[in-house]
């Protein structure tokens, strides 16, 4: 299993370094070829749908499929979408490659990857699983960032080499590479990724049995956290600063750095909070201060006021990333869990989408912080509900932390 988890860790990598760079580049790329404002943001929001549809639809079937066999498609399929797109002027194509749910407009994950590497990396098992559902999630931040910097580098590395290709060209080529070279790390998976037999003849055809109550409140309960997370994208966040407190962009390009960073570290630190106090203690309980903080953002008087609390909420405010994936895992069976997970992440994805629109509404009042205040009451109450309602719900198999019951 070691094996596979390194190889699951280094295409979550590759995927988000390849999601990086052209989240970056594909609105100028589009314009560039001749596609109105319009046209670019119906494509991304049928990405976006697509993303979601595909996650929720393979998730529910991939257990019957098989693990490998539906990641190597869906990364052939990504690097038809990216050859697709270095080709594409015609608008209905262009549809057509934004539906198959592989092409990531924001940087962060879209289509049935994530929830088919989840469902893998839960066969390890305990305080392990924890470490390599955070070592997961740090990899993928780390490489996002890495793909926004390759957007600044090439242009200067092309110039210096003498070529008069446009970046943007080079950069959507580079996806399909990346893409194809994807496939064949899948290749290397190992049967130890698959769902276990036994668990597997107990499945029906919608992926979930016995865990169908527990995923459906989970996804309710998820779709909240996620929808509240929309109101304070870092963008909308960025243009609050500068609204409120005027701003300039390289402070702000610093302040946002350290929140980065400091998110990308909370990761680690959750798997050994997880051992001591359990999975669902941990995600409450890191959670909740870090919303709290969220909301004293919008009452801050002065600039590092501000900047200092939004820079200590994001110390805390991913450590329930692992540890959600990880609870998600050992609260279904072990058959159940690439649907699990396809079903939850969908349902995240598909929140999310709705609340950006209401925050730019919101922020039009900036002086008043809305949206932080919105955001951090929702994730609390998200928080309080989520402990409640599962404190008591036994696990599927023992989780790290001597906690009882559903708090593990």
């Amino acid at each position: 299993m070691k094996g596979d988890v390194g190889i699951l860790i280094g295409a979550r990598a590759l995927r988000m370094f390849a999601y990086g760079f052209l989240s970056v580049i594909l609105a100028v790329y589009l314009t560039d070829v001749g596609f109105s404002e319009t046209e670019i943001g119906i494509a991304f929001t049928v990405a976006l749908a697509g993303g979601t549809l595909m996650t929720a639809g393979v998730g529910l079937l991939a257990d019957r499929w098989g693990r490998r066999r539906a990641l190597i498609v869906f990364a052939a399929v990504m690097a038809a979408s990216g050859a697709a797109l270095a080709g594409v002027r015609d608008f209905w194509l262009l549809l057509v490659v934004a539906a198959l749910g592989t092409v990531s407009p924001s940087g962060y994950e879209i289509g049935p990857f994530q929830s088919l590497e989840q469902a893998a990396l839960s066969e390890a098992g305990g305080a392990v699983r924890v470490r390599f559902f955070s070592w997961y999630n740090l990899a993928g931040s780390l490489a996002v960032a890495l793909g926004g910097l390759l957007v600044a580098v090439l242009p200067r590395v092309l110039t210096a080499a003498g070529s008069s290709r446009e970046p943007q060209q080079v950069l959507v080529w580079t996806f399909a590479a990346i893409a194809a070279a994807l496939a064949l790390v899948y290749v290397r998976l190992s049967p130890g990724v698959e769902a276990p037999e036994r668990a597997g003849r107990a499945r029906t055809a919608t992926g979930l049995r016995e865990s169908r109550g527990a995923v459906a409140r989970l996804s309710l309960l998820f779709g909240v956290d996620a929808l509240a997370g929309g109101f304070v994208l870092q963008s909308l966040v960025a243009y609050w600063f500068t609204q409120r407190f005027g701003v300039p962009l390289e402070q702000l390009g610093l302040v946002f750095f350290g929140t980065n960073v400091l998110s990308a570290a909370s990761f680690l630190a959750a798997a050994p909070l997880a051992e001591r106090f359990g999975l669902l203690n941990t995600m409450v309980f890191t959670h909740l201060p870090s919303n709290l903080l969220l909301i004293s953002v919008a009452f801050m008087p002065t600039w590092p006021l501000a900047a200092g609390a939004l820079l200590l909420r994001h110390a805390l405010s991913q450590m329930d990333v692992p540890t959600r994936q990880a609870y998600t895992m050992v609260l279904v069976t072990p058959g159940e869990r690439a649907a699990a997970a396809g079903v939850t992440n969908a349902v995240r994805t598909g929140a999310a989408a709705f609340s950006p629109t209401l925050s730019g509404v919101a922020f039009q009042t900036a002086q008043l912080g809305l949206p932080f205040i919105i955001s951090g009451v929702l994730k609390s109450a998200y928080d309080v509900t989520l402990w409640l309602m599962f404190r008591g719900v036994p696990l599927r198999e023992p989780a790290p932390g001597a906690v009882p019951a559903g708090q593990g």
